[in-house]
């Protein structure tokens, strides 16, 4: 990968996460889901040219991120696992997740799950969880990991490298109708 290309995309996944803390305003009580597609970054269909050059430079900005803001991770693998996640031991017990029996690998849960179970502490997977936030980097449908009520958020980048962006944040339902009463609109994550 050129080193322009690597900068960029570094860049400008560091820049959309920043996009979305602004918007969602986490800490180490959230949880960030995270779906990529390496092919998808590289502008190949999804699922066709996974590549771990990719991930990395990814991995090491959501890292980055990771280390200012001290949200949780979860990295979702693609459609071979059933979309399941990559998070740390503890975080699936502090939050109940189940954990499942399997690890991600390039041909069956896609270059970002795979590198993110190779560098984490104490890495399982977990079939389903319930994300604050997450960032989509390549149409990965990250939307069912999302806790409701599911929030859009803009980013000043609309792709990474050639990978379509989308995020979102969660809050709180509002309920009760027209007499409820809701003290202080709490639209950020939990």
């Amino acid at each position: 990968m050129e080193e322009q290309t690597v900068r960029n995309l570094a860049q400008h996944t560091l820049e959309a996460l920043q996009d979305l803390q602004v918007d969602a305003r986490l800490s180490n009580r959230h949880l960030l889901v995270i779906g990529m597609s390496s092919s998808e970054v590289i502008g190949e269909r999804i699922g066709t040219a996974g590549t771990t050059s990719a991930a990395e430079v990814i991995y090491e900005s959501v890292q980055s991120f990771q280390k200012e803001t001290g949200v949780q991770l979860a990295f979702q693998c693609c459609e071979h696992l059933n979309r399941a996640l990559v998070v740390e031991r503890e975080t699936a017990y502090a939050k109940g997740y189940d954990i499942v029996a399997a690890v991600p690998t390039m041909r069956a849960g896609g270059s970002m799950a795979t590198l993110a179970y190779s560098q984490l502490s104490d890495p399982v997977l977990v079939e389903f969880i319930s994300a604050d936030a997450g960032i989509d980097i390549g149409d990965t449908f990250i939307g069912m990991h999302i806790r409701h009520v599911a929030v859009p958020v803009r980013s000043r980048h609309k792709s990474i490298g050639h990978a379509h962006l989308t995020m979102a944040r969660s809050r709180p339902k509002l309920i009760g109708g027209e007499r409820a009463s809701y003290l202080g609109k709490n639209e950020h994550c939990f």
